[in-house]
């Protein structure tokens, strides 16, 4: 899955962030690395109601941008060319699923 990760990372991400602001079950998280201060642009899978976001880790919680928003306890989130606040973000494992990022959204802007 590692390597898939990092083909997707430098990859299909790249292009991704090209349409994921504007679909239904994708967003762009943009968060800031925790090490280097960097901004960095996410696109995800993402389930987004009025009030809510969650994210299936499909790669687990050890990704750089699931590390970067715990370490920094908040991000901003694009979604259907909308901007949100996303704070509380925390990480629920799942028995027979995988782990998911939930956070609360707040309008932004």
């Amino acid at each position: 899955m590692r390597v898939i990760a990092q083909l997707n990372k430098y990859v299909t991400n790249p292009l991704q962030r090209l349409w994921a602001p504007w679909l239904p079950y994708m967003a762009v998280i943009e968060h800031t690395g925790r090490k280097s201060g960097k901004p960095y642009r996410t696109p995800v899978m993402a389930f987004v109601d009025s009030k809510s976001l969650r994210v299936v880790l499909n790669y687990g919680e050890q990704s750089d941008w699931v590390r970067n928003i715990r370490a920094a306890g908040r991000a901003d989130v694009l979604h259907r060319g909308k901007r949100y606040q996303l704070t509380d973000p925390r990480i629920i494992p799942a028995t027979d699923q995988k782990a998911r990022l939930v956070a609360t959204l707040a309008p932004r802007g």
